[in-house]
């Protein structure tokens, strides 16, 4: 480099090595990778217990939220499939009234195959509603690893991002992602 540049950044005096990195990183006692101590191994149970039966709810509660936004975006397709399925005579033949005077064999066998083709864009449409809900709601930051049950002070990871599954803070509206 020549001697202007070296002026702009203020490194005089500096060797050609060191003018490459203009700062050193941070440096946090927190966060170095240093020998952790173990736990005993009854300790390391308990709380392989603890962190596995906290995962299993943070899955269990993904789970069900899942299940909620599905049944409820796929409830047009579900409905329309029943009542296909009930009226047609080779399969249920319901002997309710709507199916003897207003649906026969083939317009259940529509019934039917409309189900069938609009499930698809209704499940496209129910996963990316619940992409988008688990990414604001950043329940995948639950899971908790494994190191925490083998290793003493490990953090709880929803403790250093802000409170429980980083609920409380505040939403990144700059990050943008297309499902």
């Amino acid at each position: 480099m020549s001697g202007q540049d070296s002026e702009d950044f203020g490194a005089e005096n500096l060797s050609d090595k060191s003018q490459m990195i203009p700062s050193l990183p941070p440096y946090d006692m927190d966060d170095q990778l240093l020998p952790r101590e173990p736990r005993s191994a009854w300790c390391c149970l308990a709380w392989t217990l603890v962190v596995g039966t906290m995962n299993f709810l943070v899955f269990f509660m993904n789970l069900l939220l899942m299940f909620v936004i599905f049944t409820i975006v796929l409830l047009p397709t579900i409905v329309v499939v029943y009542f296909g399925f009930q009226c047609h005579s080779r399969v249920l033949h319901s002997a309710a009234r709507y199916c003897r005077s207003i649906l026969d064999d083939n317009s259940s066998s529509a019934l039917i195959i409309l189900g069938f083709v609009i499930m698809s864009p209704l499940i496209v449409v129910a996963m990316a509603i619940y992409c988008s809900l688990a990414r604001r709601l950043r329940l995948f930051m639950c899971f908790q690893p494994y190191s925490r049950a083998v290793y003493k002070g490990v953090k709880w990871r929803w403790y250093e991002e802000g409170g429980l599954c980083s609920c409380a803070k505040g939403w990144n509206t700059q990050v943008k992602a297309w499902v």
